[in-house]
């Protein structure tokens, strides 16, 4: 009779230990692709950023790893090659030539 008790509470045990091992290994995955997310996003808003910097001098710039599209009088849109896509809108002062970022959004294909 109280093998009949034990064995049952056994087995929800070992499946209760299961349970938790996935649930680790997924929480393990989680965390890896929201660091590798992280990095990867930093990276494409640095180079947005010396895009968006050196927008009047880039021809100067060895490597472009951005999209420009003009969009009007003094104002340009930035996208990024890599993924996830940030495109950001900029204005450029006729007199003293700065650059002034109007908007920031993430592009989805």
């Amino acid at each position: 009779m109280i093998l009949a008790w034990v064995i049952p509470l056994l087995l929800l045990c070992s499946a209760l230990v299961v349970h938790l091992e996935r649930l680790n290994a997924i929480r393990i995955m989680e965390d890896k692709t929201l660091v590798v997310a992280q990095q990867h996003f930093i990276a494409v808003e640095k180079a947005v950023l010396d895009c968006e910097q050196n927008i009047t001098t880039l021809s100067n710039l060895k490597e472009n790893n951005c999209f420009i599209q003009s969009s009007g009088k003094n104002g340009w849109l930035i996208s990024s090659k890599q993924t996830p896509a940030i495109q950001i809108g900029v204005v450029i002062d006729e007199k003293t030539g700065i650059v002034s970022r109007l908007n920031w959004r993430q592009s989805f294909e």
